[in-house]
């Protein structure tokens, strides 16, 4: 009896000192965020590729598509989130249209169709994503014949898609959310790299996808409730080959680089995700966040809930 009670102890201890729990049944409020994937294009297996969900009162709102993300969010429904069953992925907002956070596009135009999802997805990304969509109906193209006219049990409306492509702005608006749409810095990207900003009753969250510094960051929080920026191991940076060096930098951002974003942009947490550690550790990682941010951060892990 004496272990349970201070095991419950550090458990609610852990929580208030980081901010973060790995069980979702805890999460309390009306929006949570599930880490889905926090990988990049490195073939961690405990790191699915990125994506984020995010639920409001039992709708879910999916940013990127990294490999295994409809798998993953299974994972989430057994753990304690059934909003995050396969036929409730009805809506997700791409950041920019680099493999890692689309791979997983294609499984989440046509697994939750399969798995019972009628209503066509609602896509919501840069210039290119209509093109993306349409080249994989295309290859899917059998598929979806044998699957709609060859006497499989399949509705002939799921495995559609609704594709807006999006300028800066309010981009999207229902009774749950309102998301609006700001360019990032992800090198030769340009203006087809984007940021997004989520505003529900009760929280501000920010998502960064893959960027350099830039100051929209911190205009976009704003004192947000959370902010979930990608980030890279300042010293694991050093050890790169030159060719990589200069690619990083120009596409992605430093652990001394976010710290000074997040002391600009004042976030009640901040959440590192996409994280590149090239054989440091993670404590390294934050250790160098930590080094110029004196506000609460943490260093996600798929299926991490906040």
């Amino acid at each position: 009896m004496k272990k349970s009670v201070l095991a419950a102890f550090c458990f609610v201890y852990s929580l208030l000192v980081t901010g973060q729990t790995s069980n979702p049944v805890m999460a309390t409020g009306k929006t949570q965020v599930v880490m889905l994937g926090t990988g990049n294009p490195n073939n961690d297996p405990d790191r699915s590729g990125p994506a984020t969900a995010i639920i409001v009162n039992g709708a879910v709102y999916l940013i990127d598509c990294g490999p295994g993300v409809v798998r993953r969010a299974e994972a989430g429904k057994r753990k304690g989130i059934p909003a995050l069953a396969a036929r409730n992925l009805k809506t997700v907002f791409i950041t920019h249209l680099h493999s890692d956070h689309t791979l997983g596009y294609p499984d989440m135009i046509l697994s939750p169709w399969v798995l019972g999802r009628a209503e066509p997805l609602k896509a919501y990304g840069p210039a290119g994503l209509q093109s993306m969509t349409d080249h994989i109906l295309k290859a899917w193209e059998q598929d979806i014949r044998i699957r709609t006219t060859g006497g499989e049990p399949a509705n002939k409306t799921g495995y559609k898609v609704e594709v807006h492509e999006v300028e800066p702005g309010v981009i999207y608006k229902d009774g749950n959310v309102k998301v609006s749409a700001f360019v990032v810095n992800h090198g030769a990207w340009g203006k087809d790299a984007l940021g997004y900003i989520f505003e529900t009753a009760d929280k501000k969250i920010v998502i960064s996808g893959d960027t350099a510094p830039t100051d929209a960051m911190a205009k976009a929080c704003n004192g947000c409730d959370i902010l979930i920026h990608e980030v890279y191991n300042r010293a694991g940076f050093d050890k790169r080959p030159p060719e990589w060096q200069k690619y990083h930098a120009a596409f992605h951002t430093s652990s001394i680089q976010l710290a000074k974003i997040a002391t600009d942009a004042k976030p009640s947490l901040l959440v590192l995700y996409h994280q590149g550690f090239w054989g440091t550790k993670e404590e390294d990682l934050l250790a160098e966040v930590r080094s110029g941010y004196s506000g609460k951060v943490v260093s996600a892990h798929d299926l991490d809930i906040y």
